[in-house]
């Protein structure tokens, strides 16, 4: 009875097993047989610095380096020179395993970091020291002597910055050392995968290789049977069963209602506040969303600690139920996720536009995906913990391979389609569209691709493929789905669900996902933390130009020094506009001038003080500056002529905003003086754009800079045989009555001349505001046209004699036209149809008078009278 109890609860861990979506599994090659003469990986002690490892290889341990002295800066070097020594060994040597390679890389970043800080050592001494040596003097010439005080103290001062410096130098270059043999390893460690992603494994669909495969099933179930069995026969463990029932029929019957009831419950009240408009319920809906994956996870967790009570499981069988609760807690997770991207609601602009049907698929397509990842990792992990061949292990991963590059080939179908047709419509393709079809074909292609690779042997090729496509899948939906959580979130802060789909922050937002998943990406596709970790290094030190290091600590002081100096001159600015230039007797145009200034001024210092402040050195960069100047130069003098153009009309002031203005034929009102050009408003209400160079070296005329004040001329024209003298006094007196006239000077009205028509005036009067110019010629213009009317003075207009070359011919055609109309006429009024040749006639006559009258009768309606 206890034999086959024991049987059964490993017949029931290998069968959940089937059905699971494991952790991120990369490498399916199978582990390396454990060396005897290894020892286990040590954690090294962080309390005073970096630990040293010995190669496994050797057998050496791992142990702590000394410092060198109490209250010493920086590691021992002789314990470096010793670790590093055995490293070199340790690479040299081929049987060094990967975790031994692994532990190896760890101990030597340790210490890297504290090599890298102690470069630093002395670092206040030392400049404090070459100050002294600079308070010196400039060392003498050849031929020249300085005092003997002067030479004994350079010279010990030469001493004293060699001794100083000597432990940063060694430090440099053991720290060069430390980063080659981390090179090394990381080489290494890159080289041994690759051989392992090409290695050819017997042939799955070789039958001859199919009994490997059941003996390691059978192998794996028999250890976990005799250990169940081991265990169950002891009588503490018995007891201890027997001792925890209560505890475990609670835990199963609440892991069993959370497992089984948990999901449906939050997916229905999930679905029902989806069905529901506004952002602020959508937002919930997600967030209520997650417990279809947190209360199937408490479920697990409960049947998994009432098993693991029970206390009737190995160590193998511990490991396989844990895994299996990963897998099954994932399985909830890819459920989750298909019900996001393939709703069984659709939402508008929130998830693809497919039918039910297509839907439906897509959701049992993720499902089946998450599946086949979990049988994969779950027979990875089971069998790897005995000695298994690589004939079992290609048997056995092969159907995993291939499951998953038929789902893979059907989901990439089923998005391409999907994204194809997106991309191609007007309206509703963009480029991430246009992205996820590309990827579709992808994953369509590799679908077929991986299990032909794994059919022909190269299985752990195949698994590298197929695999890491399903989590990459996986990982862009969850991007897709935190993308539209930003869009919601944005929604409800600011109150407005379509302005939210067009907000530029959201975009932000999802880009900074996507660099925050780089690193997950990389990881996915076989990517070592180590190697994330040391971009990050390589990052943080910064990149040369040529003298200059940059590096990002560099730049964030940078922009942070520079935005706050930016935001106190634009507070600066605002300041000066609003409160204390408005009371001061500048013109607007000097206030706009100041402001300008004032920003100029402290964006530069700014700049500076950021550049100084960061100790960002650009002395380096002089020669390389200087050149570039003279290049930037011819090619940028017109930019370049512009800006001074415009510094100077800021100075200067000659052309003010307000002003009316006159440049290169452009009449309008000066609008805004920028650092390169100049916006004048037309009286039309456009807007031209004059370059700063042109006011400054064309000819320009300003109407309202200095006085407001303007002269209007009038021209008149009075027939000929009007009394001039008469003409001049109405003229006069017409002027003179404007109330935005000056009197001093008077109006005037001068005689201009004689010309074809008319004895020509001009009415010269000078205005108070030529703003107004238009409107006193108006009115000057009504009033002369009434006070000549009054005082019996012709305006002349202009008289032609036109002679008529075929006047019979004419004359003809008028009195035949007169007869034709006077039939038609009276037919007309007898109410007569009348006849056709009177009809053509009457057409004929109509077009001698006017030709125009044909083309209008022919495109008249069908039945229109003429």
């Amino acid at each position: 009875m206890i034999r086959g109890l024991a049987r059964a609860i490993a017949v029931a861990v290998l069968a959940a097993g089937l059905f699971g979506v494991p952790a991120l599994a990369q490498d399916t090659a199978p582990k390396p047989e454990q060396r005897d003469d290894i020892p286990p990986p040590l954690v090294p002690p962080q309390a005073e610095g970096p630990s040293n490892v010995a190669d496994g290889a050797a057998g050496q341990t791992v142990v702590e380096p000394p410092l060198k002295g109490d209250g010493a800066k920086g590691p021992d070097l002789d314990a470096w020179n010793a670790m590093a020594t055995r490293a070199e060994q340790a690479l040299s040597n081929p049987e060094t395993t990967d975790v031994s390679l692994n532990l190896l890389r760890a101990q030597l970043t340790d210490w890297r970091e504290a090599l890298l800080s102690a470069q630093s050592a002395n670092g206040d001494r030392i400049a404090t020291v070459r100050d002294q040596i600079a308070a010196l003097g400039p060392v003498p010439g050849e031929g020249e002597t300085e005092a003997p005080e002067i030479a004994k103290r350079r010279t010990e001062l030469n001493d004293q910055l060699s001794r100083l410096q000597a432990p940063g130098i060694a430090a440099v270059e053991a720290y060069r050392r430390a980063d080659g043999l981390i090179r090394e390893i990381d080489r290494t460690l890159r080289e041994r995968q690759t051989s392992k992603l090409m290695q050819i494994w017997p042939a799955p669909f070789n039958p001859a290789n199919w009994s490997s495969g059941f003996n390691a099933v059978r192998e794996t179930a028999s250890t976990v049977v005799a250990e169940s069995t081991a265990l169950i026969r002891k009588p503490e463990t018995r007891a201890q069963a027997l001792d925890s029932l209560p505890a475990i029929l609670i835990t199963l019957v609440f892991g069993l209602f959370f497992l089984l009831r948990g999901r449906r419950i939050m997916e229905r009240w999930t679905l029902r506040l989806q069905q529901k408009s506004g952002g602020f319920r959508r937002l919930v809906a997600f967030l209520l969303s997650l417990g279809q994956i947190l209360l199937p996870a408490i479920g697990i967790l409960l049947l998994l600690v009432s098993v693991r009570t029970t206390g009737v499981l190995g160590v193998l069988g511990e490991t396989i139920l844990t895994q299996i609760a990963g897998v099954a807690i994932m399985v909830y997770a890819a459920a989750w996720l298909g019900s996001w991207v393939f709703p069984k609601i659709p939402l508008a602009n929130r998830s693809v536009r497919m039918s039910e049907a297509q839907r439906t698929q897509g959701r049992r397509l993720t499902l089946a995906l998450g599946i086949v990842l979990g049988f994969s990792n779950l027979v990875e992990e089971s069998l790897n913990e005995v000695a298994t061949s690589e004939a079992a292990m290609a048997v056995l991963q092969f159907p995993a391979i291939l499951a998953a590059g038929f789902l893979l080939y059907r989901m990439g179908r089923l998005l391409h389609r999907q994204f194809s047709k997106s991309t191609g419509s007007e309206d509703s393709g963009n480029a991430f569209d246009g992205v996820l079809a590309v990827l579709s074909r992808g994953i369509s292609i590799l679908g077929i691709v991986a299990p032909l690779l794994g059919g022909f042997g190269y299985v752990a090729a195949a698994g590298a493929l197929v695999f890491p496509a399903i989590q990459t899948l996986a990982l862009v939906a969850l991007l897709v789905l935190l993308q539209r959580v930003a869009v919601e979130i944005y929604a409800v802060l600011i109150g407005d669900d379509e302005g939210a789909q067009e907000a530029l922050v959201p975009v932000l937002m999802g880009f900074a996902l996507v660099l925050v998943s780089l690193p997950v990406f990389a990881l996915v596709w076989g990517a070592r933390v180590s190697d994330i970790t040391e971009l990050w290094n390589r990052f943080q030190e910064g990149f040369q130009i040529g003298q200059t290091k940059v590096s990002p600590a560099d730049f964030v002081y940078f922009v942070v020094i520079f935005a706050f100096g930016y935001t106190i001159t634009r507070l600066l600015q605002g300041a000066l506009r609003s409160t204390v230039l408005p009371r001061t007797a500048l013109d607007p145009g000097g206030q706009t001038a100041v402001i300008s200034g004032v920003g100029y001024i402290g964006i530069f210092v700014s700049a500076l003080i950021a550049i100084d402040t960061a100790g960002i050195d650009l002395s380096g960069l002089a020669i390389v500056a200087g050149a570039l100047s003279v290049g930037i130069g011819f090619g940028l003098q017109t930019i370049v002529g512009n800006f001074v153009s415009g510094i100077i009309l800021l100075v200067e002031r000659p052309v003010s905003e307000g002003d009316w203005i006159e440049v290169g034929g452009v009449q309008g009102t000066v609008k805004s003086i920028s650092v390169r050009s100049t916006r004048i408003q037309t009286f039309d209400r456009s807007d031209v754009i004059v370059p700063n160079q042109d006011l400054i070296a064309q000819r320009v005329t300003n109407w309202t800079r200095f006085s407001l004040s303007g002269r209007l001329i009038v021209p008149v024209g009075v027939a000929y045989g009007s009394d001039t003298r008469k003409v001049e006094r109405v003229l006069r007196e017409i002027a003179e009555a404007q109330p935005l006239a000056l009197l001093n000077p008077p109006p005037m009205v001068v005689f201009m001349g004689f010309t074809n028509d008319a004895l020509t005036f001009e009415i010269r009067v000078i205005l108070r505001d030529v703003n107004f110019s238009l409107s006193v010629r108006n009115e000057i213009n009504h009033q002369i046209v009434e006070r000549f009317a009054q005082e019996g003075i012709t305006i002349p207009f202009a008289q032609r004699d036109i002679t008529l070359v075929n006047a019979a011919e004419v004359g003809a055609v008028l009195r035949d036209g007169m007869q034709v109309a006077a039939a038609v006429g009276l037919r007309a009024v007898r109410d007569e149809p009348v006849p056709a040749p009177l009809q053509i006639a009457e057409r004929e006559l109509d077009s001698v008078l006017d030709p125009e009258s044909d083309v209008d009768a022919d495109n008249a309606p069908e039945g229109k009278e003429r």
